[in-house]
């Protein structure tokens, strides 16, 4: 089997446990999020349980395969290097948390969600692909306007090349 295959066999198998945990767990579900995020109300600590099963589960991967030189399936680990917290962050946290707050859907269980054919997820999909869009050609004419050939790497940036590059 060709490298490639098998590397979107291990993609398909890992998006679809993804996708499974969020549906048993209620995340695709707006007020379960909104319950989480409303700490001075009926407050739902439910998604801290989520989290931290998330974290435990990568805090040993993570430590399994940082010892190989390369991934089973792939050219190279992308693991961060920029540790530093710059305005770009934090603006960008702050503006996922409103989405977050209002929608109740962050990506993954808005993508999730799509499967329920519910028009308010397909809404907030789309939304959120325009915005994604719209923030990629911001940053690269900032860029352009700056004298840089190229955008602040970032999450836009990253993604953009990645759906030109495959």
């Amino acid at each position: 089997m060709r490298a490639r295959a098998k590397e979107a066999i291990v993609v398909f198998v890992s998006g679809a446990l993804f996708g499974a945990g969020l549906a048993i767990s209620g995340m695709t579900r707006p007020a379960k999020v909104i319950g989480f995020l409303d700490v001075f109300g009926d407050w739902d600590p439910s998604l801290a349980f989520v989290m931290m099963g998330a974290i435990a589960v990568h805090f040993v991967a993570y430590r399994l395969v940082r010892g190989r030189s390369t991934p089973l399936f792939g050219g190279k680990f992308a693991i961060p290097t920029r540790k530093d917290i710059d305005l770009r962050l934090l603006a960008g946290a702050a503006i996922f948390g409103v989405g977050w707050g209002i929608g109740g859907y962050c990506p993954g269980p808005g993508i999730t969600s799509l499967a329920t054919g519910a028009v308010s997820v397909m809404v907030f999909v789309l939304a959120m692909v325009v915005g994604m869009f719209a923030t990629g050609r911001f940053e690269a004419a900032l860029g352009r306007a700056r004298g840089s050939s190229s955008p602040a790497p970032g999450p836009s940036s990253t993604a953009s090349h990645w759906v030109s590059s495959k």
